[in-house]
């Protein structure tokens, strides 16, 4: 789990979306493809996979880390590595203030 406030946000509404997709209208998915689509294309997938977001199957670290090439640490510290990224950036903040209205 991420370590700091903008990277937990992140986080916890890529969990809550992946759990309920009916919750996500068609403009906010629009818009968090969007957001994830300024990751490379392996690691998009590999968010999108961990967090079974779009419709995607939800798939374990092992099974990720396996098509990343990397260890179980390793995958999970790149995923975390890619909400902080995501986290940062104007877009996200721009989203977050859609969501908390």
């Amino acid at each position: 789990m991420p370590t700091d406030n903008l990277s937990r946000e992140l986080h916890s509404y890529l969990v809550r979306i992946g759990l309920n997709p009916a919750n996500l209208s068609p403009q906010m998915e629009h818009y968090l493809e969007h957001l994830l689509y300024l990751l490379p294309p392996e690691e998009e997938e590999a968010v999108e996979h961990y967090y079974g977001l779009f419709g995607c199957q939800r798939r374990s670290l092992q099974e990720i880390a396996k098509k990343l090439n990397l260890s179980q640490e390793d995958a999970m510290e790149r995923i975390d590595q890619c909400v902080r990224k995501l986290a940062v950036t104007p877009e996200w903040q721009m989203l977050k203030q859609t969501i908390d209205k």
